[in-house]
């Protein structure tokens, strides 16, 4: 029996939620899930990365070698390769006794727990080789719990809650990471404070932040399996394991591009967070540039900063509780170009704290709604149980180009045209996802999407 290219979809009519509904969607349990979820995948973030160069540093790693740890990296940003194995294949034991979703979140989560206990065993003084193999696999066992939850919110919550989903996720997920990168410092200077040594007072860290892994792993116990998961893994359940991960990798691809616009659809998911990417790389060095302090910097970033994008993410997931998704993607579009002005306006004032502050915080704010709004149309792209996991990997990677690849050229832009005119350009770049999302508009892309469920 071959599963079937996709599973019926039912047409809704969604209405406009009331001021009121905007806020207690929050408190909706599949919401919480959600929330409890994304702390569970900001937390490992830091531990194979900048938490993990600051013990190879006090262990007294040499630059050089630190440098080369940016590779570890790499798993996020290939996940989409093995997305197709979570879709399509079964956990023994895991899958039978929690279901499809569910078993790949607990299994996925007991991995990350013993990849991370692994590192913390290691000495990078001694041995960085076993040091980066250890944060590699902690990479890779994160990114998997990223697939997983990603599938698993697309799947378990409604259109009217997936932009507060995202929000929830977004905001705890900057929470984990804080925990795992400012409280895992505290942690080890607390152990270290109790006559610890410093190697013992850092494995005992990661063994604390190990730990912390089981709030994901008890919010998935508690959870239950989305519907759409029950339905596909029905549909599929007379297919060999090879056949399930073939039709999972094929049919993401053929399932899309066979929708109207497709195409179009596709170069839109790459264009519209092309303004952030653009003015982001350059946001730094122009702040030092024209004469604040790292120290500086990294003050408001970090508080200022970090407070407006939480916010922001609230405020994203409100607008798109409040409207359409097409009125939101214009909302968000819009804010996160004009925003660009603020650094304009920043480089005519020069060196001024207050300056810096709104600057940083009107980039920060508007492009958390931008981020909330566009992850939530993405979600509304993947929608086929079948094969969540590897579509809106797929399309994560996709809209990743914009940040890698076409912004690679701001440093160049700046340089000729100066920081007030290259951040007006910012705003300019943004012109095409715009013209994109009028066309898509007025094909009846959104209202389509609008309509499934």
């Amino acid at each position: 029996m071959n599963a079937p290219d996709s599973l019926p979809e039912t047409p809704i009519t969604t209405p406009r939620a009331s001021f009121r509904d905007s806020l207690t969607v929050y408190l909706q349990p599949r919401v919480l899930i959600v929330l409890l979820l994304g702390f569970s995948s900001g937390l490992p973030l830091a531990l194979s990365g900048s938490t993990l160069l600051v013990w190879m540093r006090e262990s007294g790693v040499d630059l050089g070698t630190i440098g080369l740890f940016a590779l570890v990296g790499t798993p996020y940003t290939l996940k989409f390769i093995w997305a197709p194995l979570v879709d399509a294949l079964h956990v023994p034991l895991f899958t039978r006794r929690f279901g499809r979703r569910r078993g790949w979140l607990i299994f996925s989560q007991l991995l990350l727990i013993i990849a991370i206990l692994l590192l913390a065993l290691t000495d990078p003084a001694r041995s960085p080789l076993f040091v980066a193999l250890g944060a590699l696999l902690v990479a890779a066992t994160s990114s998997t719990q990223d697939i997983v939850v990603d599938a698993f919110r697309v799947e378990s919550l409604p259109e009217s809650e997936q932009a507060a989903g995202m929000a929830s996720y977004v905001a705890a997920y900057r929470v984990g990471m804080l925990v795992s990168t400012a409280g895992a410092l505290f942690m080890v200077s607390a152990f270290e404070s109790t006559g610890l040594a410093r190697t013992s007072a850092w494995m005992w860290g990661y063994v604390a932040m190990a730990a912390l892994v089981l709030i994901g792993t008890v919010t998935a116990l508690a959870a239950t399996e989305p519907e759409q998961s029950v339905r596909a893994d029905a549909a599929t359940r007379d297919e060999t394991a090879f056949a399930r991960v073939l039709h999972a990798a094929v049919g993401a691809f053929s399932e899309f591009l066979r929708r109207k616009d497709a195409w179009a659809a596709l170069a839109f998911v790459v264009l519209f967070k092309f303004t952030d990417a653009f003015s982001g790389t350059m946001t730094a060095p122009f702040v030092i540039d024209l004469g604040f302090t790292r120290n500086d910097y990294a003050a408001i970033v970090k508080g200022v900063g970090l407070a407006a994008l939480l916010i922001g993410g609230f405020a994203g997931g409100f607008v798109a509780r409040r409207y359409s998704l097409a009125t939101s993607l214009w909302i968000g579009g819009i804010l996160q170009a004009v925003a660009n002005l603020s650094f304009s306006w920043l480089a005519l004032a020069g060196v001024n704290q207050w300056a810096l502050a709104f600057a940083i915080t009107a980039e920060n704010f508007t492009s958390a709604i931008g981020t909330v709004i566009f992850v939530a149309y993405l979600s509304a792209l993947c929608r086929n149980p079948l094969h969540t996991a590897t579509q809106y990997a797929l399309l994560t990677a996709l809209a990743a180009v914009g940040r890698t690849y076409l912004s690679s050229g701001a440093g160049f832009v700046a340089k000729a045209t100066g920081w007030p005119l290259f951040f007006a350009i910012c705003v300019v770049v943004a012109v095409p996802s715009l013209i994109l999302l009028a066309w898509l508009q007025r094909r009846g892309h959104f209202a389509e999407l609008e309509r499934k469920v």
